[in-house]
């Protein structure tokens, strides 16, 4: 069943009957202001399925995120010779840096 294109004005006169068509009609509604679509009604189990997209959708970036990292971390420290960055010392000397400039 195509989408129904519907003002606002008539999803607020008719919201009972739409929800209705939506829920056992399987219909989808894109909800309109002046002429521009704004919204989309759609049923709990579209919902749930687009819920459900997004969280696989995020969950491959974060997957794909970890191992783009893990990469990043081996090629440092193939640079580096294995040796690991001193951020705790180059912290305390940034500390010290900054405490010198405010004196």
């Amino acid at each position: 069943m195509p989408d129904a294109t519907i003002p606002i004005g008539r999803v607020k006169r008719d919201i009972s009957d739409l929800v209705n068509q939506i829920a056992y009609g399987g219909k989808r509604i894109i909800i309109t202001s002046r002429n521009k679509p704004k919204a989309a009604l759609v049923s709990m189990e579209d919902y749930q399925r687009l819920q459900q997209e997004g969280v696989g959708e995020r969950l491959a970036q974060w997957q794909n995120w970890v191992i783009e990292t893990d990469a990043l971390v081996t090629e440092i420290l193939a640079r580096r010779e294995g040796k690991l960055i001193p951020v705790d010392d180059l912290l305390r000397e940034d500390r010290e840096e900054l405490e010198e400039r405010s004196v």
